[in-house]
């Protein structure tokens, strides 16, 4: 059985083939503004269909309390870090930001959910020319210049604050990893070996289905095709930044939604970044920061984050991966590419 998908970042093939099939049970949820595809591999199909209900209502209840465009939990939590005072910490909320935190730190905040109020004055929704235009330098100047990082966040026991007021969340950078994590954790619990959570194409592997790989697509940053493929296996996360997914063009430049939290406006040098980690929290995390990092620093991101699997295609079309990348990536039309193969990562 072949399953083929081009969603968001991955074009994602599964591959199942053995003379005696698994049976696969698929679902679609929309959470985190894109469809998730659930593929589970089992002979039981009433445990597969249950598993596939709970996680309907886990990505549901995701979706409501993490998102940044709801009245819900994390507004709630917004709104009180603003006034830099202690409050009671949202249990919904909390491990989301104890998980961030140490990321945040090892990419040196370039994995930043503290500018929420930098996203929202960007507001990149789109993906073409819509006459949207960047908004104010002074506005920019304003939030870039008090700098909110997620080490402004204290916590107290049950309590926590902001040291600056500045300071919004916005889960967009890593709430799909996280949420992958639970999903998978959940899959797990009950009893299920074999399975893959697609978000837009960041996705999470467990299992070897009919005994076969799950057989990966990764999308062309400029073109309708794949640019390069691999293969997953046992407990793996595959997640990409790409500049392709949402920004606007004014005065025929490009303004994606992958801001830099130094400059205030979206990081430059850089199309697309793919990255393998067991965890899909910090795959999604990673992912991000290395992607702003750019050409010439994500390596020594990549380190500081334990990444050990990166491939990055900067704006000229080169691409860039470390050793143990290369080993598992298959380039299509290897002969014609700029491929750099840096030190390893270790």
């Amino acid at each position: 059985m072949t399953r083929t998908l081009l969603s968001g970042s991955l074009l994602l093939a599964l591959v199942l083939g053995c003379s005696q099939p698994a049976a696969i049970h698929n679902r679609s949820i929309l959470a985190f503004g894109t469809l998730i595809d659930i593929s589970i591999a089992d002979p039981d199909g009433n445990k597969a269909e249950a598993a596939l209900d709970a996680l309907e209502r886990d990505f549901s209840w995701m979706q409501k309390t993490w998102s940044s465009y709801q009245r819900n939990a994390l507004s709630r939590v917004n709104q009180l870090l603003a006034t830099t005072e202690w409050f009671s910490a949202a249990p919904s909320i909390s491990p989301l930001l104890k998980s961030a935190i140490p990321l945040a730190e090892q990419s040196e905040q370039l994995f930043n959910p503290a500018i929420g109020k930098l996203i929202r004055l960007w507001n990149i929704s789109g993906n073409a020319d819509t006459g949207q235009r960047p908004p104010e330098q002074e506005r920019i100047d304003q939030l870039t210049l008090s700098q909110p990082k997620m080490s402004d966040i204290e916590f107290n026991g049950i309590l926590m604050r902001s040291q600056n007021p500045d300071l919004m969340l916005n889960f967009g950078a890593f709430g799909k990893g996280y949420g992958i994590d639970r999903a998978i954790k959940k899959l797990k619990e009950m009893g299920l070996d074999n399975a893959l959570v697609n978000a837009g194409g960041d996705l999470h592997a467990i299992g070897r289905p009919g005994n076969r790989p799950w057989r990966i697509g990764i999308r062309h940053p400029r073109q309708d095709d794949v640019i390069a493929s691999l293969e997953i296996a046992g407990n793996e996360s595959v997640f990409t930044s790409g500049d392709y997914e949402r920004y606007f063009v004014y005065q025929g430049k490009r303004y994606h939604h992958i801001l830099d939290p130094r400059t205030g406006y979206p990081a430059r040098g850089t199309m697309s970044v793919t990255v393998i980690h067991s965890d899909a929290t910090t795959a999604d995390a990673a992912a991000t920061a290395l992607f702003i990092a750019g050409p010439g620093d994500w390596h020594r991101i990549a380190q500081q984050m334990d990444i050990r699997f990166v491939m990055l295609i900067a704006e000229d079309g080169s691409i860039h991966m470390n050793p143990a990348m290369a080993e598992r990536i298959s380039i299509a039309n290897s002969q014609s590419a700029r491929i750099m193969i840096s030190k390893p990562l270790s």
